[in-house]
């Protein structure tokens, strides 16, 4: 690594190396809160919330819509493992749209049948793909 001020970002699915790059800052949101990332940052192992993650490289900021997964953050690299991760031209807004509204109405109805943490996840999820696209 040339840049101190850079570190290596890879982000891995199940079915895809997503990103693999030199970068400034990445922020997305965990199950702490939301968390932004230098270079040199102190060692530390976190739970990924859904949300939207903002990658900045050569002053320029790109959104994509991540979803549950862990992160290994270390002085010179962060590995982001991803249940999913969606840039916006990979988001059907009509299906996101869906989604929302089926889990906004499960989470209303909250029938005993209703598993609330799953309408919950679904829910975060459809957020996240409707702001990334927005």
């Amino acid at each position: 690594m040339a840049d101190m001020n850079q570190f290596t970002l890879k982000i891995i699915t199940p079915e895809r190396v997503f990103y693999e790059e030199e970068v400034e800052m990445v922020e997305f949101n965990t199950t702490e809160g939301e968390i932004g990332i230098y270079a040199q940052h102190v060692p530390t192992t976190v739970i990924v919330k859904p949300g939207i993650l903002t990658i900045t490289k050569d002053g320029n900021a790109r959104n994509a819509a991540l979803h549950a997964g862990f992160a290994e953050i270390l002085p010179d690299r962060v590995t982001i493992l991803a249940e999913i991760i969606e840039w916006p031209e990979e988001i059907d807004l009509e299906r996101a749209e869906a989604a929302y509204s089926r889990a906004r109405e499960r989470l209303d109805k909250k029938s005993g049948d209703t598993d609330i943490a799953r309408a919950e996840t679904a829910l975060q999820r459809s957020i996240a793909r409707i702001h990334v696209l927005k």
